[in-house]
């Protein structure tokens, strides 16, 4: 299967970002060091992000703007901070291309969301060169609807019940919470950050800080998280929308005990998210699959999610319906107490938009 060619990628820039005659376009990717290994996947991201740097900076020479590339080396763990020299680059450029091994998600919206910013920029941790046969694909018309659309009933929710295919259940707290984000292929005002590929409405849940505990008392975000890698299961036991317990007796149990001692505020339930790219398939990859239609929970930093909880990494853990451990049914639950059901076993519910 071919990947995109020029023209494609041309299209698909221009949707997403609307360049402007006399901004500054910075692409930047990391590189692996010392103890941090390389692989054929990276190299080949490596060579996507100068490929695509080609193709926009012979776009930028006929519309009147630049097009930048630079590397540092990889921080080693997602959603750390990044070396000063790059936030400076970063604070002076328009848009910015984050093509990574190591997600720099949020410490590059801590950079764009501040007041005197003039930045929007896309964060492509993980991307691999196949996702532009499909999720990059995707029609962003429709996807700018559908996440609008979820995006909405996040914010009318108070709660939210989830069950998973290992017989597990999981409530999640969502009083007020009235500030859901979409991540919908529109880059176009300063201040936006979005993953590419896109497609997805997302909400922190109820954390219950210290500014508003007196008045909602706990969180009442409490059950069973489960999570997998390639050969083994583990379940998280959750309350306070805190993680308080890690269940199995494997390597990767063993892992994330150590995971979360390291720093408590890794156990904090920073995310509910719903995948609405229908485009996007179920390889492993974390940056697509949770864009693929289901659900997608994150534990750790939500700050960059209108949360309260600030710490030094934030982890999706995806549960579409090809995935290892799939969402069975998601329901949200309204201040009338009023159900509706968007995840059942066939998959995300497109038939509530119609």
């Amino acid at each position: 299967m071919k990947n995109m060619n020029k023209n494609e990628m041309k299209n698909m820039f221009k949707q997403v970002f609307y360049p402007k005659k006399d901004e500054r376009v910075l692409f930047l990717y990391d590189t692996p060091h010392d103890e941090i290994n390389d692989s054929e996947v990276w190299i080949e991201r490596r060579n996507m992000a100068q490929e695509w740097y080609q193709t926009f900076k012979e776009m930028g020479e006929k519309e009147g703007y630049s097009v930048d590339i630079i590397s540092y080396p990889a921080t080693g763990l997602h959603n750390t901070e990044l070396p000063d020299e790059i936030v400076e680059m970063v604070k002076k450029a328009n848009i910015v291309l984050a093509l990574t091994e190591f997600s720099a998600s949020h410490p590059l919206a801590r950079v764009i969301h501040k007041k005197d910013s003039v930045t929007r920029c896309a964060s492509l941790p993980l991307v691999e060169q196949r996702m532009e046969n499909t999720a990059f694909k995707v029609d962003y018309h429709r996807l700018q609807r559908d996440t609008q659309f979820f995006k909405n009933l996040l914010n009318e929710s108070i709660g939210a019940n989830v069950r998973f295919s290992t017989g597990d259940s999981l409530f999640i707290d969502l009083r007020n919470r009235y500030n859901a984000l979409v991540d919908d292929g529109n880059c176009q005002k300063v201040g936006t950050l979005i993953n590419l590929p896109s497609g997805e409405s997302y909400i922190a849940p109820y954390e219950a800080a210290e500014d508003e505990r007196s008045e909602f008392g706990e969180s009442q975000t409490k059950g069973i998280l489960p999570d997998y890698d390639s050969d083994e299961i583990i379940k998280y036991q959750v309350e306070n929308n805190k993680i308080i317990n890690v269940k199995g007796k494997g390597k990767k149990a063993k892992k994330m005990r150590k995971c979360f001692d390291e720093n408590p505020s890794r156990r904090n339930i920073a995310e509910l998210g719903i995948g609405c790219n229908p485009k996007a398939v179920v390889t492993g990859n974390p940056l697509e699959d949770e864009k693929v239609a289901g659900l997608h929970i994150a534990y750790g930093s939500s700050t960059a999610l209108n949360g309260k909880t600030a710490s030094d990494l934030h982890i999706d853990i995806c549960f579409p319906k090809d995935a290892p451990v799939s969402a069975t049914s998601l329901v949200l639950i309204d201040e009338k107490n009023k159900k509706t059901e968007i995840i059942n076993k066939h998959g995300l519910r497109y038939d509530l938009l119609e």
